[in-house]
């Protein structure tokens, strides 16, 4: 659908979109009150709610971030939210439309009643594929600020229970293959968030966690660069770190350049 050009100060739902699921997406921050959240119980990915009567905390959390305010329709709650945020120097837009904007799209919305509990998750230690795919999934769409625990598998279920933590990518946990489908295509169907990219991203990581690399060609590449990030950390943390742009790179793939191909031009080469 084609979107109304934003306002000073705003975004769109198409340039907000493009931002989501990049390093370089802004905070979003949820003012909607009480009663519109009744109305359209949805969050957009990332969002974290606010009340707009305080923002103390917030203020000090987002120095040096840019910032994205959403209210239900993208007016007086928002306009405002955002003009107190630039006053203590955060750079702040408005979602032009606000939520019912944003709803008016297919972009992808959030049930709030299936956001996770807590910012703490839990899984076996040395990953390779849907261990590191999932929390690129958590951080890019539903929690930025959300930590991993690498534990061995037999203790990753008490652990989530002594330090509140969702356990996932193991039987019995929160999260975990169904079936043909891996963690991350349970993920991506528990908290909604079906897009062309997404979708096509799971098929690589369902292919290359599976072993059945003839459903995607690529599933063999990921797999490789998979194992040799597991061979050069030793730290499952620094893994993780070092692994996550390479997921960064798979979606803008997904997203904007799966019709690229490359090949030795003699011509141009000469």
């Amino acid at each position: 659908m084609a979107h109304p050009k934003p306002g000073f100060g705003e975004m769109n739902p198409a340039q907000l979109m493009r931002l989501i699921g990049t390093p370089d997406a802004p905070a979003i921050v949820d003012v909607c009150i009480p009663e519109d959240v009744a109305d359209a119980p949805f969050r957009i990915p990332t969002s974290v709610a606010a009340d707009h009567r305080n923002l103390t905390d917030l203020v000090a959390i987002l120095q040096g971030r840019s910032v994205v305010v959403v209210c239900q329709r993208g007016r007086k709650l928002s306009h405002g939210t955002a003009a107190a945020f630039r006053t203590a120097g955060i750079a702040a837009e408005v979602l032009s439309g606000g939520m019912l904007g944003w709803l008016e799209t297919d972009y992808p919305r959030i049930p709030i009643d299936r956001l996770p509990t807590g910012s703490r998750w839990v899984t076996r230690h040395r990953p390779k594929i849907d261990r590191i795919a999932c929390p690129w999934l958590i951080r890019r769409f539903v929690d930025p600020d959300a930590a991993f625990l690498y534990v061995p598998p037999n203790e990753v279920l008490a652990v989530a229970e002594k330090f509140d933590a969702i356990p996932f990518d193991i039987p019995d946990g929160a999260f975990t293959h169904h079936g043909q489908h891996c963690t991350f295509d349970h993920m991506l169907a528990h908290f909604a968030l079906k897009t062309p990219a997404l979708t096509k991203m799971a098929d690589v990581i369902r292919a290359a966690d599976t072993g059945r690399h003839q459903d995607a060609p690529q599933a063999g590449g990921l797999l490789a660069l998979s194992v040799g990030l597991s061979r050069m950390y030793k730290d499952d943390q620094a893994q993780l770190q070092a692994a996550l742009p390479l997921y960064d790179a798979l979606y803008r793939w997904a997203r904007d350049g799966q019709d690229e191909t490359h090949a030795w031009d003699t011509e141009v080469a000469r």
